[in-house]
Formats: structure tokens, C-alpha cells, sequence
């Protein structure tokens, strides 16, 4: 496996996205099933594994935590604070909740190292900034972590080049981690150029822009009635129809260089920048290995050309989040 620079780490090219085996898309898969995706991720080379505490409000860190234990020190762990389950009703039923205060961010670190089964995380993100929080509010208290050893460097989810710049006054950032694949362009605005010049890794989530570019979702009513695209614009019937349209020369694209679709998505990002990470997720092994193989590959400047102009924010219909997801965010947008 190749390896690339996150703040103090070397870590595989291609991380594991561990948020799909708990969460957003669906029924979760088995824990059996969890556990051979984690191992042979470990077995293939992987050493950065991602979660979060939002991840199925808690199930998906102590399902790393529980499985990756007794491999702790073969890899790098990534979890994120500032964004949980809150039983906010008193009823027992937990809702997603973005809170950056100091005192928020300390008790879901406790909560995440106690569910993970480690002594310290190794990259700890501010999952969305709480954007009636200073950032660099939020940023102390995570160096404060980083001071007292619960966590051994800081990152950044979903943020504008300016909270980038803010918060690395603070404290020095490690990875900045955004939405970026070919049908989601916002990084290539400031942000991505703004990681490179401060030295920071850029960590692309959604890499295969939720499945789109792998090409097997044709029809997007087969959807759990739980996945969260069914609240994403994007996969509306009729946009996702109109983008449909984009895939045909995509796909001849990857036949010509003889590889899966999801592999010249993958690839693509590698060539994009030495300091971007994508982090793929699955529930399949197969597919988990398909993924990684991506690393091999060699795209030459007219094929990354072509790949430019077949999709990009030009002609992919509609938003990537709903409206509720935008105000979230603080990406800059085109």
C-alpha cells in the first residue's frame, strides 16, 4: 500500500471509511459482517480507519473499538466530536445534534475513548463547526486534548479555507475533511489550495460521490426508505435521472483504461494532489479490495483531462445537500 503524509502519520493512500457499517445507508450490516470488512482492511494494507461518535449515535466506534483493539498500534484512528446523538426530549430517542462548546467537546472525547477501547485518538475532528461557538473556541478545547494526551492531533469536517486559517492560528490542524469527488467540486474553490500551502491533508469522504460513480444505482426508489439520499437533491428521481445522462462516457472512460468505474473515481483523487486521502466505505469485502486496487493505477494528463470535463459542477444536477444540510456546512460553494 503506498503511503501518504497526515500531520504527524504515515498512513495508507486509501483510508477505510467506517461510517457505512453503522449508519446513513440503511439497515447496518451484521457485526460479523463489520468485523471481515475491518480485518481485511487491516490485512490489505489499510492504516487509517475513520469513524465517529454520530456514527449510529455510538455503534459504529465501539464496532472498531471492539474489533481493532487488539491491532491498535498497526494503524492510524480517526474519530469526530461536535456532532452526536442528544437524547434531546428526554424520551429516549436520540437526535443529531451540532454542539462545539469546550465542555461538550471534553465529554464526547471521554465517551469516544471509553467506546473505542484506546487510550488516545489518533486524529480527532471537529465534525461540523457550531457556528454560534468561535472556532477557535472549539479548536482550544480540542488542544487542550491534544495537551493532556486524549488525542494526538486535530482536524477539521466541512470547513471554508477562513475557518481553516482561523483555526490553524490556534492550534496546528492535521487534515482538513470534506465532501470531494468529481461530481462534488467545492474543495477546488479555496479550501483544497489552502490545506496544500499550510500543509495540511485533505481527506476526501464520499470519494465515489455516494455510489453515483460506481455506476450500479440506476434507479434511485430502491433506496432504504432510511438512506439518507433520499433527502439529497441530487437523488431526487428527476435529478438523479438528468445525472444518469453523465455516466455512459464516464464508463467508457474507465474501460479504456481497464479498470471499475469506482476505481478511476478513486484514482482520479490520488492524481488530483499528494496531500488528498480518500476514505472509501463499504460493507463489502469485495468491494473493499476493488477499492484499494485503485492505487495501481496511472492516469495520464489527457485522461484527467477528459475526466474534468465530463463531470463537474458545470453539468451535475442539483445540490449535495438538502437545505438544512447547507446551512451545516461552512464549504464554500460555487
Amino acid at each position: 500500500m503506498h503511503l501518504r503524509k497526515l500531520g504527524p502519520f504515515q498512513v495508507s493512500a486509501i483510508g477505510l471509511g467506517c461510517m457505512n457499517l453503522s449508519h446513513a445507508y440503511g439497515a447496518p450490516v451484521s457485526a460479523e459482517q463489520g468485523e471481515r470488512v475491518l480485518l481485511s482492511a487491516l490485512d490489505a494494507g489499510v492504516t487509517l480507519f475513520d469513524t465517529a461518535a454520530l456514527y449510529g449515535f455510538g455503534a459504529n466506534e465501539i464496532l472498531v473499538g471492539r474489533v481493532l483493539k487488539p491491532h491498535r498500534q498497526k494503524f492510524t484512528l480517526a474519530s469526530k466530536c461536535g456532532m452526536q446523538g442528544v437524547d434531546v426530549n428526554g424520551d429516549g430517542k436520540l437526535l443529531r445534534v451540532i454542539d462545539g462548546r469546550p465542555q461538550t467537546i471534553r465529554k464526547t472525547c471521554e465517551d469516544s475513548l471509553r467506546r473505542l477501547q484506546t487510550d488516545v485518538i489518533d486524529l480527532y475532528y471537529l465534525h461540523r463547526w457550531d457556528k454560534k461557538v468561535p472556532v477557535e473556541d472549539s479548536v482550544g478545547a480540542l488542544s487542550d486534548l491534544v495537551r493532556k494526551g486524549h488525542i494526538r492531533s486535530i482536524g477539521l469536517s466541512e470547513v471554508s479555507a477562513a475557518t481553516l486559517r482561523r483555526a490553524h492560528a490556534v492550534h496546528p490542524i492535521a487534515a482538513v475533511q470534506t465532501e470531494y469527488s468529481l461530481w462534488t467540486r467545492n474543495p477546488e474553490i479555496a479550501v483544497l489550495d489552502a490545506c496544500k500551502e499550510l500543509g495540511v491533508a485533505f481527506v476526501a469522504f464520499s470519494p465515489v460521490a455516494r455510489g453515483f460513480l460506481c455506476g450500479q444505482l440506476q434507479d434511485v426508489n430502491t433506496l432504504d426508505a432510511k438512506d439518507i439520499r433520499r433527502s439529497m437533491p441530487r437523488f431526487a428521481p428527476d435529478t438523479y435521472a438528468a445525472n444518469l445522462k453523465l455516466l455512459p462516457a464516464y464508463q467508457q472512460v474507465a474501460q479504456e483504461v481497464g479498470c471499475s468505474p469506482a476505481q478511476l473515481a478513486l484514482a482520479w483523487l490520488l492524481h488530483r494532489g499528494e496531500h488528498i486521502i480518500p476514505i472509501p466505505g463499504t460493507t463489502s469485502v469485495a468491494h473493499l479490495a476493488e477499492d484499494l486496487a485503485a492505487v495501481d493505477l496511472r492516469l495520464s494528463p489527457a485522461v484527467m483531462a477528459r475526466l474534468d470535463a465530463l463531470i463537474n459542477q458545470k453539468n451535475v444536477v442539483g445540490s449535495r445537500y438538502n437545505a438544512q444540510g447547507n446551512s451545516e456546512v461552512d464549504t464554500e460553494d460555487f
